[in-house]
């Protein structure tokens, strides 16, 4: 199957980029700083190490993902977004935003792979996101936000903090329920977050 469109056209040309199956996820993994193959592996489940392999060689063949080896004691041979790389994030948003209208919420059967939560926190939130320190807790998944910079894992005196399960925290955001979930902290902060974050509109 040939990757490339026959066509001069921007589209064609950034499908042909980007545009095979698992290659935006993996670009999606790598917005959150540099990472290990197993890495990689692991928060994609479902891909084929030979899929993998060849996804990270195509991206940085067309300067989307470079390689590096991380120093001692690590010594560990990671990929890393490109600069290049790195100003699909807007893109990834906007597909997010768009996907969502249509996603529904998340049921008992939907596998969440590792890391998760960090995603939508650091895609959706974090460019409109009011200064201030927010923690979300979804089972063992922490993901927070700083001053509309996401990170995985807990902060130091977060302003407030957001407990629930993931379907409880999509109902948050979506309808601004508050039966799903529990606050600490600073309610008046996370009413001004609701106000700003997207609204999935229906498909």
């Amino acid at each position: 199957m040939a990757k490339r469109y026959d066509q001069y056209c921007p589209v064609a040309h950034a499908l042909g980029v980007v545009g095979d199956r698992w290659a935006l996820l993996v670009v999606r993994e790598l917005m959150q700083g540099p990472k290990r193959y197993t890495d990689l592996a692991d928060g994609l489940p479902g891909i084929g190490t030979n899929v993998l392999a060849a996804r990270l060689r195509d991206l940085e063949a067309d300067g989307v993902v470079g390689k590096k080896i991380l120093p001692r004691p690590a010594a560990s041979r990671v990929y890393e977004l490109t600069e290049y790389g790195l100003q699909l994030k807007p893109v990834i948003r906007e597909l997010a935003l768009w996907g969502a209208r249509s996603l529904g919420p998340p049921t008992p059967e939907d596998e969440l792979f590792p890391g998760w939560l960090v995603n939508p926190v650091d895609m959706i939130l974090g460019p409109v996101a009011p200064p201030g320190r927010f923690e979300f807790r979804v089972g063992d998944e922490i993901a927070s936000l700083v001053d509309g910079v996401a990170h995985a894992g807990p902060i130091d005196d977060p302003d407030v903090v957001v407990e629930g399960d993931a379907a409880g925290l999509y109902y948050l955001f979506v309808e601004r329920r508050l039966d799903g979930v529990t606050v600490e902290g600073d309610r008046g902060l996370l009413e001004k977050l609701l106000d700003v974050a997207p609204q999935p509109l229906p498909a």
